[in-house]
């Protein structure tokens, strides 16, 4: 992915989401910005790899009930022995050391690299943007609904192995292979991590679902939402005095909240807003013009 962030020296824009599949590979949509030779691409894609340098994980060296334990000062030792367990940075320091060592996992592209030229404005082009848009909201768990005994009995082996299997440097599980994880701290078990990734709807897929450039123009997307900001104000004939700072109130929704509304309601319902703040700017537009606001009425339909 750093890769497809630069080419020829400059900085891509894009925006890009990650489709679950249902055969277990994730699938990568991006929009991207400009103007790339189809060859090109396809040769930073080829190119492209991520190695991630964790300890091995081949053997369990702790089982059932017979985990390491936190000792004050030290960390997690070994229960029989007293053994005080490598830290993360020491079992790093180790592959160093090692010649035969060699990444836990290496992510690449596929084969299947689809590159096509789409102009703003044009049907092809609201096509891509509802398909991202759809890719965005595709639920991992639904690509993966067993349909006999067999592929759910598939199901729960594939959700016991992901409950040990190590998700970051900081997972509870490292403790499993004989390891204290980064940043470690009391009363963590192995099988016991909180990540997404031990989750059955997510099928150890733990990463960001939304890829977007950090730039934009040659701007940051925090300089473009106060461009944006200002910009509507103005339109609007509004000042920074006129808006309510306060007319939001901000606070954590834990799982399972009864005031949350299922997904596809809350992006239904931020598309209705939105449809509406543009109807409500385009008619400011118009009064500020000297334009007829009855011109417009086709357009407060399709909003």
């Amino acid at each position: 992915m750093q890769n497809l962030r630069r080419v020829a020296g400059y900085d891509v824009q894009y925006f890009a989401t990650v489709e679950p599949q249902k055969r277990l590979a994730p699938h990568l949509h991006m929009a991207i910005r400009g103007t790339l030779p189809r060859a090109e691409i396809w040769q930073i894609a080829a190119a492209t790899y991520h190695q991630v340098w964790w300890p091995p994980v081949g053997e369990p060296r702790f089982e059932g009930e017979h985990v390491p334990e936190w000792s004050d000062g030290v960390g997690y030792v070994d229960p029989g022995t007293g053994e005080v367990l490598p830290t993360w940075d020491e079992a790093l320091d180790a592959l160093d050391e090692d010649p035969d060592a060699e990444p836990l996992h290496v992510i690449r592209f596929g084969d299947q690299v689809d590159v096509q030229g789409v102009l703003a404005g044009t049907p092809d082009a609201d096509q891509c943007i509802r398909y991202l848009g759809k890719y965005l909201t595709k639920s991992i768990g639904e690509c993966h609904t067993p349909g006999n005994e067999a592929q759910r009995e598939h199901m729960r082996r594939l959700a016991d192995a992901l409950r040990y299997e190590p998700c970051s440097p900081t997972c509870a599980n490292w403790l499993r292979y004989g390891v204290q994880p980064k940043n470690a701290k009391p009363g963590m078990v192995p099988g016991r991590c909180r990540s997404k990734a031990h989750k059955p709807e997510h099928l150890g897929y733990a990463g960001r679902r939304v890829l977007v450039s950090r730039k934009w123009s040659g701007k940051t997307l925090d300089e473009h939402k106060h461009d944006r900001r200002a910009w509507v104000l103005e339109a609007l004939g509004l000042t920074e005095e006129d808006v309510d700072p306060d007319r939001y109130t901000w606070r954590p929704v834990p799982p399972g909240d009864p005031e949350l509304r299922p997904l596809t309601h809350r992006l239904l319902r931020e598309i209705s807003r939105r449809q509406r703040w543009r109807t409500a700017l385009r008619l400011a537009e118009a009064r500020a013009g000297g334009h007829p606001v009855e011109d417009l009425s086709a357009m407060r339909e399709a909003a």
